[in-house]
């Protein structure tokens, strides 16, 4: 049985700036590159990401996670100012960048904080695919879901991300060596980023949209 070995939470009231698009499956090839923000605009971020410094552009479709008093304290401003992406980042912050190549550009997907840039000082992922749909099977080491009349399953591993909407800190706690079960069920909607291995589609995180109330 292959265990969940981390939960991140996303509650209800987390501040999102950006939409994620979910409607049916969406296989753009996205990269991932992790480490210190060196440099930000109002539509720029750049990173060193191991040996290598990348630039991100950024816009309205870019997804931003941030933290509630971060929005709170934005919306205080005089005249409530458009949300740039400096306005919560700066550099100096270990950052997740997702990304994809459009145009020469390294197009921004999604940014987030997290606690470091990890070992080495960061690193740059190769592409992985994006997938979006309901959830029509689920096991502790697979999960298939059902888009435009087409079935994907995906192999779960220890490396595997829950982000689950509305969670509560109990279940945050009880993360590790928790079973996808827990926290994914039948007829749930779900966005999954996954990564092709060895013949394999591993399922690198899952993100839990919308929970089926049936």
């Amino acid at each position: 049985m292959e265990n969940i070995s981390r939960l991140v939470i996303v509650s209800a009231a987390a501040a999102v700036v950006g939409l994620m698009a979910d409607t049916g499956p969406v296989h753009a090839q996205a990269r991932e590159a992790r480490g210190t923000v060196t440099a930000v605009t109002d539509s720029t971020m750049t990173v060193k990401a191991g040996s290598r410094e990348v630039t991100f552009y950024i816009d309205g479709k870019t997804h931003l996670e941030v933290r509630p008093s971060a929005r709170d304290l934005q919306a205080a401003q005089p005249g409530n100012p458009k949300p740039w992406v400096n306005s919560f980042f700066q550099a100096g912050n270990p950052v997740l960048v997702r990304y994809r190549q459009e145009n020469g550009r390294n197009h921004a997907l999604n940014i987030e904080r997290v606690g470091s840039a990890g070992a080495g000082g960061g690193y740059i992922k190769p592409p992985v695919g994006v997938a979006a749909g309901k959830v029509t099977s689920v096991s502790a080491s697979h999960m298939t879901i059902a888009a435009n009349g087409e079935d994907f399953t995906f192999a779960i591993t220890g490396d595997t991300d829950v982000l689950a909407h509305g969670a509560r800190k109990a279940t945050k706690a009880a993360g590790r060596g928790t079973p996808l079960t827990t926290f994914v069920t039948f007829g749930d909607m779900v966005t999954v980023r996954y990564r092709q291995a060895a013949g394999a589609i591993a399922a690198a995180e899952i993100r839990v949209q919308a929970v089926n109330r049936d």
